[in-house]
């Protein structure tokens, strides 16, 4: 499970008061394997409420497919939303990022 975006808003290096972090733990909570991409913010630095560590993936066409589902939260200019709903099986899209994307073979589920 791979979250794109963990700063607490657009185009920022700042993940302070993101709510990726909670997604990512609760997930993990779950017994999901989880991952994230953010352009902006290539470790997740250490926070006094959150536990979880983990460094950016790389956002390949492999990244993307080996993800039964990735979560939009951030939605960061440098993504291109039509490149990761080609080679994605699952969008969970919690911007709109994805609006006027064609899904083709992906499932794209507004949240």
């Amino acid at each position: 499970m791979g979250v794109l975006g963990v700063a607490y808003k657009k185009d920022v290096d700042d993940p302070r008061e993101a709510p990726a972090f909670t997604i990512l733990e609760m997930l993990r909570q779950r017994g999901a394997q989880v991952s994230y991409n953010d352009p902006h913010v290539p470790v997740l630095p250490r926070m006094r409420h959150h536990t979880i560590r983990l460094e950016s993936e790389p956002l390949t066409p492999d990244f993307l497919a080996a993800q039964n589902c990735l979560v939009v939260v951030t939605d960061h200019s440098a993504y291109d939303f039509e490149e990761i709903v080609r080679h994605a099986a699952l969008v969970v899209d919690t911007r709109n990022a994805t609006a006027g994307v064609a899904p083709g073979r992906c499932r794209i589920r507004k949240a």
